[in-house]
């Protein structure tokens, strides 16, 4: 069985509920604090395969002050570009996301990540 793993933030309660429905289940994930150990573009592009999205936007947090700073917005950017801005600014990467296998789900709301256990 493929391990679960979670991109968890502890200061966000939609991470921290997410987290708390997976124990309920008996599920013990892989904890990944991705804002004190960042993602790396690859995983990041990686996570997106797995959630089956191609717009980088869609994991993003377009709501943080970080994104209108870096003028993320615009629709002349890159996807690629947009994956390095999440490398670079972790907290500009929508949580929590749980990982299992070849699938991963935004934990929004967070029972939304059953469907991939």
């Amino acid at each position: 069985m493929s391990e679960i793993k979670i991109l968890h933030n502890p200061r966000c309660s939609k991470s921290r509920q997410t987290l708390q429905l997976l124990e309920e289940k008996g599920v013990s994930p892989v904890i990944v604090e991705y804002l004190k150990t960042p993602l790396g573009v690859e995983e990041i592009t990686s996570i997106m395969k797995k959630l089956g999205i191609s717009d980088p936007r869609e994991m993003m947090r377009t709501k943080e002050d970080e994104y209108k700073a870096q003028n993320l917005k615009d629709n002349a950017l890159l996807p690629q570009q947009l994956v390095e801005a999440m490398a670079n600014t972790p907290k500009l990467i929508e949580r929590p996301i749980v990982i299992h296998g070849d699938k991963a789900k935004i934990g929004r709301p967070p029972e939304s990540v059953l469907d991939i256990l």
